[in-house]
């Protein structure tokens, strides 16, 4: 009779912590929610990002339509491309500058 008495009771708390357990760390419970929502933001920020640099390249390709030629866009694209340089145009070469750590030091 003792042990009747006692079934429904642990039965309801094992459904419960069951239950519990997976409204923390199931595929759709608050753990994963948390971790969704931290998904998005950094979705949104680079979402943020792809829109900037797609106005960057409408403006470019606003400025290569033939209505609105741009002639100095037109040849800065053209070298850039080509990897080409008039010839009285001014080159001007970054230099690094030596590397502390280089070949001639012992290590």
């Amino acid at each position: 009779m003792r042990f009747r008495a006692f079934i429904f009771p642990l039965l309801a708390l094992g459904a419960g912590g069951y239950f519990g357990y997976h409204l923390q760390n199931g595929d759709h419970g608050l753990a994963a929610k948390t971790d969704l929502q931290r998904r998005a933001a950094v979705l949104e920020g680079e979402l943020e990002g792809l829109r900037e640099v797609r106005q960057r390249i409408e403006r470019d390709v606003a400025l290569l339509e033939p209505d609105s030629l741009d002639p100095d866009m037109l040849d800065e694209r053209a070298r850039a491309i080509l990897n080409l340089a008039h010839p009285s145009d001014l080159v001007m070469m970054n230099r690094r500058p030596p590397d502390p750590t280089g070949p001639l030091i012992k290590r």
